[in-house]
């Protein structure tokens, strides 16, 4: 059974009965022995959302990856009350990102590491889909047509035009499932907070378009952005007026484009909130594993039903971890040993470039080869065996992290972080164990081998200072909360929290961008009690609530205020006075609240000399509340600071959306870390993964023995349709042949950034400059659509770029066969005419039955624990308030049920 609405609600409908029945039992046994402890789960709602969403993960991870895909980019329409405007963002902005990307990486890490530079700009699509949200009660009614025939999609983003407020959103779900439609509702509640406009980018995702992919298209939303091209409605947003947000994944990605836009000196925006970033995809923290119980990620990550599109290796009977078979060191990109033995040391040193343009050469020329022959008939040594320095000569401990280099520039071979393990090796916690070696990729998102790569896990970036100010957010439950917690102290103090050396000697940018980057960067970080990951989706509960009001207010203080301004203050906590977009009254409402803030649980709301009217919402009355409580609190702590000296505000929240100070470094572990330590697979986290997909291999070992057979008759058709497309005349660039004067062949240019967004049949397009076929001088991942001929996607990829959207590298558009369009017409996944659907981690998927989709199911039920959340809350501070008359107290203000969303 496939990812659906159906199988759904069959999956949840059992869970949420059991999490019901389980509240019941644990709060009966709170109240029995009189346990006035508060936590998270104790609101039923948050307990039912917390175990649906986790329960829908897990049920993803027994499915194919497709049908996750496909479920999550189902097109759900979006709500009566929301200004939504989708448009294309064309192949133009595209060519811009990737011209970006190659000056970042250099001909030697995209030769060695990339893996070329073509098949990565390789699309189905005329473009990347992306959406303009704004609320349309922030909309001035007004015709900005100027006599031009519009549709009303295209008349909303001018009327967008007004707001000064814009979040670039990223959306989450683990690099390759998620999209636009499953973040909406919470994006158009940003976009109502802040009384801004919100642009959504619906990225590639993997395995089919593996990393560098997604940095591409993110990168090219902000170009399209900032410098739009010729047809584009919106006008050019100042760089200022524009604040990144992302959460999970997105939040990663955000944080990676930031570090490229700072490494290539291209303007910043005005600030960033990362949202439960994944920044380290090498699972190098504690809170990976301690944490499994009080997250919603599933125990074992994120496995999947096997299909012709991944696992890469289905059926692995030679062990997914073995121990490791050699000592040697492995060409550059794939070092896998602790420490070599002599003669080896030296023999490395001369295989490594000695400066940027040998670095060059050495990529072009592919020079750099393996040197696993070498002592193959050697027994492996133990982890100690290989960290042993000259056989005691120095001490191991001493030598980490030291990182000393030799004049020439070349790694000391003395140095212990230059032989640190990186992918596939594994630090084991015995050092007299062999270690173990991984034979398959663990992350859908990059090969093993790339994952401590700095634009794969920017938590190894060589600097994180220099950026624009960050608003970073993380649920002290969760399993990424080491990282973010240490990622926010590696901006914000970039001295006290260096990168590892080997990470420096492994790019020449890196180690550029230490020396470069060293201005601290000013971050917020908060950690939430009780929360799982990605808070924000739990949109009714109180801390959702106060994360949605401080992002709001942070998003309007950066983009609000002058540089200058910025520079001396970036956190709206502490701007004096207090923003002009709040309608309370920093002082009056400090006066009235003094007796509150001694004990923040009780209700104390602020005067007003009327009730709120029908259209205001009780719950933003309330965040705001909360809001202007914490603002006094940061303002308090930093009292006797001056503000330009302030680099991080540091806090955890209550379940009741409170603040107060964070503890000391020193008692974080995370902090304790050393740099040695981070960004290497470690033995507990691949157990952990290892344990449950051998479950899984044993599970569907015939659906992995079927996907096999399906892969060789894919590649049979795809094979079948090369050779008819040749016979029918297709020629690309340096090849001779005769050209059919067919009108197919055109030349055209970018295609329409409008709704639709459709190229011109037949077409080949200049601005589309790879395809498919072009790949033959590339190594692209095993997962790689663009180098697959195995999977339906693959093949509907080949047919548009042969038949419909040719790169510019075609010369000619040929015919299909006869027979070849009769077999499309009866294949309900093809079509004679018109280009095939193309992957689902790429294009939207049209529902027949869009009112009855699980997002849509999703949204109502969150709409429902908004209202039921607030009415309970309303009922709780109408009970103080006659308990407070009774005793001659008064009511401060009376407060409505708040709907949750129009």
């Amino acid at each position: 059974m496939t990812v659906s609405t159906f199988s759904s609600a069959v999956h949840i409908t059992p869970t949420v009965i059991k999490t019901f029945y389980l509240h019941s039992k644990r709060k009966a046994r709170k109240l029995k022995d009189h346990d006035d402890g508060e936590e998270a789960l104790d609101n039923i709602f948050f307990d039912e959302a917390f175990h649906i969403v986790k329960a829908f993960i897990l049920l993803g991870t027994k499915n194919t990856v497709e049908s996750l895909q496909a479920f999550t980019n189902t097109h759900v329409p979006a709500p009566f009350w929301a200004a939504v405007a989708p448009v294309r963002i064309p192949l133009l902005s595209c060519n811009r990102a990737a011209d970006a990307l190659i000056e970042w990486f250099g001909p030697q890490d995209l030769n060695l590491i990339v893996g070329g530079e073509k098949w990565w700009q390789v699309r189905g699509l005329d473009g990347i889909d992306a959406e303009w949200i704004a609320e349309k009660e922030h909309l001035r009614d007004e015709d900005f047509s100027r006599g031009k025939k519009l549709s009303d999609e295209e008349k909303n983003i001018l009327k967008m035009e007004q707001l000064e407020t814009v979040m670039l959103y990223v959306h989450g779900g683990g690099y390759f499932w998620g999209s636009i439609n499953t973040h909406r509702y919470q994006i158009i509640r940003y976009a109502r907070e802040m009384r801004g406009r919100a642009f959504a980018v619906n990225y590639r995702k993997a395995p089919q378009y593996p990393w560098p992919c997604p940095l591409q298209d993110i990168l090219a939303a902000y170009l399209y952005l900032v410098d739009p091209p010729p047809d584009a409605l919106h006008k050019a947003i100042h760089p200022s007026k524009i604040v990144f947000a992302g959460d999970s994944a997105g939040g990663g990605l955000a944080l990676t484009v930031l570090t490229i836009l700072r490494d290539l000196g291209m303007p910043l925006p005005a600030g960033a909130v990362l949202i439960s970033p994944w920044v380290d995809l090498t699972h190098s923290f504690p809170s990976i594993m301690s944490n499994t119980a009080t997250d919603i990620i599933p125990p074992h990550g994120f496995l999947s039903k096997p299909s012709v599109l991944w696992p890469i290796d289905l059926i692995n009977d030679d062990g997914r971890v073995v121990r490791t078979q050699t000592n040697p060191p492995p060409k550059p990109g794939h070092a896998d040993i602790l420490w070599p033995e002599e003669g080896r040391k030296n023999e490395s040193a001369q295989r490594w470039p000695r400066n940027a343009e040998e670095q060059a050469n050495a990529g072009e020329a592919g020079n750099w080869e393996s040197s696993d022959q070498l002592g193959s008939n050697e027994k492996p040594k133990s982890q100690e065996e290989m960290m042993a320095v000259d056989r005691g000569k120095d001490d191991v401990e001493t030598t980490i992290g030291r990182g000393p280099e030799s004049p020439t520039g070349i790694p000391d071979p003395d140095d212990i972080d230059f032989w640190q393990p990186k992918p596939p090796k594994v630090f084991m916690n015995n050092p007299l164990d062999v270690p173990l070696e991984l034979r398959s990729q663990i992350q859908l998102y990059a090969t093993t081998e790339q994952l401590s790569h700095p634009l794969v896990s920017p938590i190894l970036q060589g600097s994180l200072g220099n950026l624009c100010p960050l608003y970073i957010l993380t649920g002290d439950g969760e399993v990424l909360r080491d990282e973010v917690m240490y990622l926010a102290h590696r901006a914000a103090h970039p001295g006290e929290y260096p990168v590892r050396e080997g990470v420096i000697r492994d790019g020449w940018r890196q180690k550029d961008n230490l020396e470069r980057f060293t201005k601290p960067t000013k971050v917020h970080l908060q950690a939430f009690d009780g929360m799982c990951h990605v808070l924000t989706v739990f949109t009714f509960t109180e801390s959702a609530k106060y994360a949605y009001r401080s992002i709001a207010e942070f998003a309007k203080h950066v983009t609000q205020h002058s540089p200058e301004h910025l520079e001396r203050n970036p956190f709206p906590e502490l701007h004096r006075p207090s923003s002009h977009t709040s309608p309370l009254d920093h002082d009056n409402y400090k006066s009235q609240t003094a007796d509150s803030k001694k004990d923040k649980h009780k209700e104390a709301l602020p005067s007003t000399n009327q009730a709120p009217t029908q259209s205001e919402h009780s719950g933003e009355m309330s965040d705001l509340k909360v809001y202007k409580e914490n603002e006094m609190v940061v303002s308090d702590e930093f009292a006797q600071h001056d503000i330009p000296d302030v680099l991080m505000i540091r806090e955890r929240v209550d379940i009741h959306g409170h603040t107060r100070p964070m503890e000391p470094k020193d008692q974080i572990a995370a902090l304790r870390l050393k740099p040695s330590e981070i960004g290497i697979i470690k033995e507990g986290p691949l157990y952990k993964w290892l344990l449950g997909q051998k479950e899984w291999d044993q599970q569907f070992r015939r659906s992995a023995e079927n996907a096999l057979k399906k892969r060789r008759k894919q590649e049979a058709k795809a094979q079948l349709m090369l050779e008819h497309a040749r016979e029918q005349g297709l020629l690309m660039e340096g090849e001779s042949g005769h050209i059919p004067p067919r009108p197919s062949a055109k030349r055209s240019g970018s295609t329409a950034t409008g709704v639709s967004g459709r190229a011109t049949k037949g077409a080949i397009q200049e601005d589309r400059r790879w395809g498919p076929l072009d790949l033959a001088d590339e190594r692209p991942p095993p997962t790689a659509i663009a180098g697959r001929r195995d999977t339906p996607e693959a093949l509907a990829l080949i047919k548009k770029s042969i038949y419909h959207t040719a790169p510019a590298t075609h010369k000619t558009v040929p015919k299909m066969k006869t027979w070849d369009s009769i077999r499309a017409a009866f294949d309900p996944h093809d079509d004679p005419f018109r280009p095939p659907q193309q992957s689902v981690s790429e294009q939207q998927v049209r529902s027949g039955i869009r009112q009855m989709h699980g997002m849509r199911v999703w949204e109502s039920l969150l709409s429902y624990f908004m209202r039921k959340s607030s009415i309970k809350a309303v009922d709780g501070t109408r009970h103080a308030g006659d308990a407070l008359m009774k005793t001659g107290g008064k009511i401060a203000s009376i407060v409505t049920p708040d709907s949750g969303e129009k």
